[in-house]
């Protein structure tokens, strides 16, 4: 099974990628593979590059790619409580790191963890750093996770649905204390998400997978203001509105994703597509640009285009 079949894309410092699609397409796999932490039954193919600063991290042995883990590339997994050692206090968690990849002394790392628990938004640093994460709500679990991925200032932070555990008046503080410490380091971030109202106002550019692929790519402004993939208009559709009266039926995309071990021929949306044709079905669109700058889409018959004249 091709977990992940044929993504390429690049990220620029300071810049924030919001990596979007439901659950299944690949979205984790693909951030995983980029960390070196897929499990030892994935492959990747011969020809593959994942190029970091001019390095080639798939060149790199364990050795070499666990001294860029956590300092130089840092990821903030889905759910703290499973990501969290539950038999270690928060301090002991977050100056592991400092100590192994920074070789600061135990009583500069206590210290060190304690501003960055406050510099995420935890209050009294001094008491919660002697805490277990059992001892914490999910919110607060979710930011020394956070603190544990910022410790080293890497260059780039992949955040993989950090809200999903959590309730949604906490959802929104969290992806804002993401968004103030990735622009107050000039970090590169990929978030991660099913929900494109999340990435919406947070990232500064958008790609949308489906399948194992990439279906659209574009900057942020550029995909809401001109949504070409189908599959990405379902998404948005998706999205419950406030100015929508009470009890208003929610929008859902029928069907259900394809099996990716006999994936269909064509484009793999095309069993749930509303605007399929038989090309659709038959022929597989390459990811392109239709005359837009830097707006990519895998479409015979993306939104904007007449269905009428379909065959």
């Amino acid at each position: 099974m091709r977990a992940v079949d044929g993504v390429s894309f690049s990220l620029e410092q300071g810049v924030t990628l919001g990596l979007v699609g439901e659950s299944g397409c690949g979205k984790t796999i693909l951030c995983r593979t980029l960390m070196g932490l897929l499990p030892p039954s994935a492959r990747i193919s011969d020809d593959a590059r994942i190029l970091f600063n001019g390095h080639d991290l798939r060149q790199l042995d364990e050795k070499a790619l666990r001294r860029i883990r956590g300092r130089e590339v840092a990821m903030i997994f889905q759910d703290p409580m499973t990501s969290l050692n539950p038999v270690m206090k928060v301090g002991a968690q977050i100056s592991e790191t400092l100590i192994h990849h920074l070789g600061t002394s135990k009583q500069e790392a206590r210290e060190r963890g304690m501003e960055l628990l406050r510099a995420v938004g935890i209050s009294a640093p001094e008491r919660r750093i002697d805490e277990y994460p059992h001892q914490l709500s999910g919110g607060i679990r979710q930011r020394v996770a956070i603190a544990i991925a910022l410790a080293c200032e890497p260059k780039l932070l992949i955040a993989d649905e950090p809200t999903t555990a959590l309730d949604v008046t906490v959802q929104s503080g969290i992806l804002d204390l993401l968004r103030a410490q990735q622009r107050e380091r000039n970090m590169s971030m990929i978030l991660i998400t099913h929900d494109l109202g999340v990435v919406a106002g947070r990232t500064d550019e958008i790609a949308v997978m489906y399948a194992g692929k990439m279906v659209e790519r574009s900057s942020t402004k550029e995909l809401f203001g001109n949504t070409r993939m189908p599959y990405t208009q379902a998404l948005m559709e998706s999205i419950p509105q406030l100015d929508h009266p009470t009890h208003t039926r929610l929008k859902t995309i029928s069907g259900q994703p394809p099996n990716l071990i006999y994936p269909p021929p064509g484009c793999r949306f095309a069993p749930r597509c509303s605007r399929a044709e038989d090309r659709c079905r038959e022929q597989e669109p390459a990811l392109d640009t239709d005359g837009a700058i830097d707006h990519a889409f895998a479409c015979w018959r993306p939104v904007g285009q007449a269905v009428e004249s379909a065959a």
